[in-house]
């Protein structure tokens, strides 16, 4: 107990590093989105240490049923990788992104942030205002800053929702030319003026290279 007229200097001493770790644990776990370092450190206590927590925590849950994993900006407790066949179950689908949408997503997330006429200029047709809105409406992909150009267009740029959904921890983890081809991002066939026994990657759109890609 502090003195009459004195302060308890113990409500100012930050909790015992075990104790952050599970406050940051609590956190995650009843958390539905990603949270980020500031979040964490706005609902601790005063001297808290949400970063340190997290980096902590997160080499006690590596190897586990479960990981706590950074996605862009913010972290979550994800299932892990390996185990993501456990959670998967037979459903029908009732909603397909169109080629078109496939396409413009993909511009968007190697070459964020990126205004439609951009994307037009990429693709080589017009990109519908429903293309786009679906997207946005899927939370994938959102309104990035204007570019400083005439007109001074408003730009794209994917979400953290769309990281979190292809467990990406940013966008440089996007996939190489191989993985695209194999998810069905990527025309495999050799254009119609290609020799049948050849195929490089230098016949697919530039829009999917970038450093790191597998040529």
């Amino acid at each position: 107990m502090a003195e009459p007229g004195k302060l308890d200097a113990s409500l100012f001493e930050a909790p015992p590093e075990a104790e952050q770790e599970r406050m940051v644990e609590a956190i995650l776990f009843a958390s539905a989105e990603p949270v980020t370092v500031a979040e964490l450190n706005a609902r601790m206590p005063h001297g808290a240490d949400a970063k340190r927590a997290l980096e902590d925590l997160s080499r006690r849950y590596k190897g586990r049923g479960v990981e706590v994993v950074r996605v862009g900006e913010a972290w979550a407790i994800r299932t892990a990788p390996d185990l993501g066949f456990l959670m998967q179950k037979e459903s029908v689908e009732t909603r397909k992104l169109s080629r078109a949408a496939i396409e413009t997503l993909a511009i968007i997330a190697y070459h964020q942030p990126v205004t439609r006429a951009e994307i037009e200029e990429i693709r080589g047709v017009g990109v519908s205002r429903g293309t786009i809105d679906q997207l946005i409406e899927l939370d994938w992909v959102r309104l990035g800053r204007r570019k400083m150009t005439p007109g001074r267009p408003v730009t794209f740029v994917v979400t953290e929702e769309f990281l979190d959904h292809f467990g990406l921890e940013s966008a440089r983890d996007l996939p190489g030319l191989k993985e695209l081809r194999a998810a069905g991002l990527l025309e495999s066939r050799p254009p119609p003026d290609a020799p049948e026994d050849e195929e490089s990657d230098e016949t697919q759109p530039n829009m999917f290279e970038e450093d790191g890609d597998e040529r």
